[in-house]
């Protein structure tokens, strides 16, 4: 099992908005993300900054995450969220949101 941060802005007009979705987000989209090996998964809101983090106990991360791409029910959900969202400048080429390193764990 492998621990993933990252971060993105939340536009302050849509922070409502993004809440509301997250309180009910669509089965389909729940099961992709568990159908691409990924547990705990849980975002956070501090201001306009959302902190997303999750455990994925699968083998090939990079795979996982073009299925989840590929989904279209996925796509759609991803087509409302993108425009609420605002990516951090300093985040690498071709990230969306920002991964983060950790720098500390304790079980």
């Amino acid at each position: 099992m492998k621990r993933y941060g990252a971060v993105i802005g939340v536009r302050p007009e849509a922070i409502e908005e993004y809440k509301e979705f997250h309180s009910a987000v669509w089965p389909e989209v729940l099961d992709r993300i568990r159908r691409c090996n990924i547990r705990n998964y849980s975002i956070f809101l501090k201001d306009d900054l959302l902190f997303g983090y999750f455990e994925y106990h699968g083998t090939d991360f990079q795979a996982d995450l073009a299925k989840m791409a590929a989904d279209p029910k996925t796509q759609a959900w991803w087509k409302i969220m993108e425009p609420m969202q605002r990516p951090l400048e300093s985040r690498a080429s071709g990230e969306w949101w920002a991964s983060m390193e950790e720098v500390f764990h304790l079980d």
